[in-house]
């Protein structure tokens, strides 16, 4: 037991170093081969952010541990909004773009109702709802670069690497990934059965608060230098492509069995973004009290999984 605990923080830290390493080393080879900066941005960064779902929901499929692989998921954006913002809420106040209360937040709504409605109708994520998934990626992605390239003001940061040191970045970022995901499954299963808890709680606590634990940090410390607004775009981001994209490739790579407890989990996290929909509306902020109140839903929600 305790070795296995071991093992999964391993795995969390190789999962979270892994992913910087690979969006450090791509970036800058993009750079390097004078792919415009916004491209970069739009693709190796946005991609890399949701890195450590993707690989560890790609091999909770492939080992059939599928409560892993949706659980992480759907407690990956419950989290991300619940706690994260949350917690950086109850540190300051939260600005937000007006595209983001538009049309962002109101597309995440979108997308969660439909995975809810594609799993109660066909209990499944089969290949042609992955390819739907990944089409309606496709679009998002084409409107991320429209608003983008209509903004001077997304830049990515060049650094001055070398070769060598790029491709040393992108190797072993990879490899930390697929080994740290590896690591992380298989010692969460293991824990899961010794304490006679389901796969589906593990991937919707445990492993979901651990691979968001790199937007809980960015958002933490855009709260302490009071530039929380740079972080919101991130954690709404984060969740279209843990819906889009995780869950649109992992569904192609091996279809995924969504279960009828998944349903509770799918109306938490509708819920989540209704209420950060409301909250930020009309003021397009996000206040103290609002953010408290985020994590006193959390936590219920917790409770509630944990006494199910």
């Amino acid at each position: 037991m305790l070795l296995s605990i071991v093992l999964f923080i391993l795995g969390l830290v190789l999962l979270s170093n892994g992913a910087n390493f690979f969006v450090d080393g791509a970036s800058n080879l993009a750079l390097k081969f004078k792919i415009p900066a916004i491209i970069v941005g739009l693709t190796v960064v946005a991609m890399g952010t949701s890195a450590p779902e993707a690989s560890v929901s790609i091999v909770s499929a492939l080992k059939g541990v599928n409560g892993v692989a949706v659980g992480n998921i759907l407690g990956s954006n419950i989290a991300n909004i619940l706690l994260i913002l949350g917690v950086t809420a109850a540190i300051g106040v939260i600005s937000f773009q007006k595209n983001t209360v538009n049309y962002e937040i109101p597309f995440v709504g979108f997308i969660t109702v439909l995975l809810c409605t594609v799993g109660y109708f066909f209990g499944n994520i089969n290949r042609y709802c992955a390819i739907g998934l990944l089409l309606l990626f496709v679009l998002f992605f084409i409107y991320l670069f429209k608003i983008s390239k209509e903004s001077n003001n997304y830049k990515v940061e060049e650094k001055s690497i070398g070769l060598f040191r790029i491709i040393i970045y992108i190797i072993g970022g990879l490899a930390a990934l697929v080994y740290g995901s590896d690591l992380t499954v298989n010692s969460a299963v293991d824990i899961a059965h010794r304490l006679n808890i389901s796969d589906r709680i593990i991937g919707l606590t445990i492993i979901a608060v651990g691979t968001s634990l790199p937007e809980l940090i960015t958002c933490i410390t855009a709260a302490i230098k009071k530039q929380s607004d740079l972080a919101v775009g991130n954690i709404i981001g984060s969740n279209i492509f843990n819906i889009l994209f995780v869950l649109g490739i992992t569904g192609v790579i091996q279809p995924l069995q969504f279960g009828k407890e998944f349903l509770f989990d799918s109306f938490v996290a509708v819920i989540s973004i209704l209420l950060l929909y409301l909250y930020s509306c009309k003021s397009k902020k996000l206040y103290r009290w609002q953010g408290i109140s985020f994590l006193v839903l959390y936590i219920s929600y917790l409770v509630m999984l944990i006494q199910k």
